[in-house]
């Protein structure tokens, strides 16, 4: 058995791991991701984008690729046998205003959404070890030293600074550190989730312009939706008495599922293939501490959802995102371990304020409220989570107006133009590893900083680097000096050059 060396060993290759993985490769941290599947997630299952993650795609280069295949959500056509009898919303756009770039949610299979990642992280030069299976671990005070074996049999040790665990909700990192995982399971009958080929001679009305829902059908709610970039259908049924015979491998069959679409929607449908399926109970856990020493827990592994309103893929992602920027300043910058400890903190609160989202939509769904589903409104969008009682928030102005933005919340975009004339998004000046310092005080630049902070003056004066002609920036956030975290959340807020000096020795060491 031979040893290798790395930085960070991730575990896992779904959207957590592999969206850690593309921030340590743009840092240029050694990491090594190993899955023991032998290829990405198969299935359609978390399916919508929130706006918030589409800003983190943005930041990490995957936006383009992602919105080139994606659809924003479609209109719910309301069924009763084979008549349709109503059209609605399933969704609420954010606010129109210059600070939100991506008002709407975009839905795309998980399993494409995985491809995509792994593609943008071959582009920076990273991969996945797939058929590769961590087998256990130990942890002292410099790291981790584990083992792996590889489909043929082989064994490795891995010796890591830090191990992350985004191995799903059965994690088997999580239950080798013994963390209680803990939560409730909620109300609803057992739910088929299959992603298949539809055809019979009424194929041509499950137009893809809609999803299209039975939610009183006598033997329980059916939901057809078309899956973006192919010909598949997502079928989405409650079930009874049968889900036992549904579940497990090799999963549902074309024919006991051509039953339940048909004898539900009382269309003349059939299902030619079932290229992925899965019975869930809905439910919610959460593990009781996300980081132990050297070892740090990350979306599933960390906490589970419902999947109403669509939150548990995003707030996973965004584990990924708050940790990445983090073991990069203790890696890179030199900052204390207990920078991490701010992880913890910051993503547990948030999974548990999502958790309480995701429940109670689900509870709505389950009332039968709006024919049998709730439209889903801004408050899915994650655009308001942020970290106000976080350690890392730090918030020094006087005097600030009520509504205002504040140390802690995330950073809005707006349109500004720079010395060139040329039109820049404060959004383009986020992208990137680095923190930001918007300057909005009209007063002299601040000392130099290190170059992991770039620097730019917002106004009118003569010193300033970037424009505000309309004033969008000023509405956004104000006056004063900003810096601006890597993940796009307001760090520091202050009217004192030197308190952004003592933040950086905070933050770096």
């Amino acid at each position: 058995m031979h040893t290798t060396h790395t930085e960070v060993l991730v575990v896992g290759a779904g959207p957590t791991g592999l969206v850690l993985a593309i921030d340590l490769a743009r840092r240029g941290i050694p990491h090594r991701v190993v899955e023991r599947a032998e290829r990405g997630f198969p299935g359609s299952r978390g399916t919508g984008i929130q706006p918030r993650t589409l800003e983190v795609f943005d930041d990490l280069g995957v936006l383009p690729a992602f919105l080139a295949e994606s659809r924003a959500i479609a209109p719910s056509q309301i069924w009763e046998g084979a008549e349709r009898v109503a059209v609605r919303a399933l969704v609420e756009s954010a606010d129109d205003s210059p600070g939100i770039p991506y008002p709407d949610p975009q839905m795309l299979p998980q399993w494409r959404t995985v491809e995509l990642l792994g593609a943008r992280l071959e582009e920076l030069g990273g991969h996945v070890d797939f058929r590769t299976e961590l087998t256990g671990f130990t942890q002292d005070a410099d790291g981790v030293t584990a083992t792996v074996r590889h489909a043929d049999g082989t064994a490795e040790t891995v010796r890591a600074g830090w191990l992350v665990a985004a191995d799903g909700g059965r994690s088997t990192v999580r239950k080798a550190l013994g963390v209680p995982f803990t939560g409730e399971r909620l109300p609803s009958a057992p739910m088929l989730i299959a992603d298949v080929i539809l055809a019979g001679p009424d194929r041509a009305e499950i137009d893809r312009d809609h999803w299209h829902m039975w939610p009183k059908s006598a033997d329980g709610f059916l939901a057809l939706r078309p899956l973006e970039g192919t010909e598949a259908v997502q079928v989405i049924a409650g079930l009874g008495d049968d889900a036992g015979d549904l579940e497990g491998e090799p999963g549902a069959t074309p024919e006991q599922v051509t039953r339940l679409v048909a004898g539900r929607s009382g269309l003349r449908l059939t299902v030619d293939q079932v290229r992925w399926s899965s019975v869930y109970r809905a439910g919610t856990a959460m593990a009781e501490r996300f980081r132990e020493g050297r070892v740090i827990l990350a979306g599933d592994a960390a906490h589970i959802h419902p999947p109403s309103g669509g939150q548990g893929l995003n707030t996973s992602l965004q584990d990924a995102y708050n940790l990445g920027w983090k073991l990069g300043a203790v890696l890179r910058l030199g900052a204390p371990e207990e920078l991490l400890d701010s992880y913890d903190a910051e993503r547990r609160r948030v999974a548990a304020d999502v958790l309480g989202l995701a429940s109670r939509v689900h509870r709505a769904d389950q009332s039968g409220a709006e024919g049998g589903f709730q439209r889903r409104g801004k408050e899915t969008h994650q655009l308001t989570l942020g970290y106000r009682e976080s350690p890392l928030s730090r918030e020094l102005r006087r005097d600030v107006p009520e509504g205002a933005l504040r140390a802690g919340d995330r950073a809005p975009d707006a349109p500004c133009v720079d010395a060139s004339g040329t039109a820049v998004r404060l959004f383009d000046l986020f992208r990137g590893p680095h923190f930001t310092l918007l300057d909005l005080t009209g007063a002299p630049a601040a000392a130099p900083l290190p170059d992991w902070i770039r620097t730019y003056a917002v106004g009118d004066g003569p010193k300033a680097a970037l424009r505000d002609p309309e004033g969008h920036a000023k509405a956004a956030y104000g006056s004063g000096l900003f810096l601006v975290r890597p993940d796009g959340y307001v760090a520091l807020a202050t009217d004192d050059a030197a308190d952004v000096a003592e933040y950086v020795r905070r933050v770096a060491g």
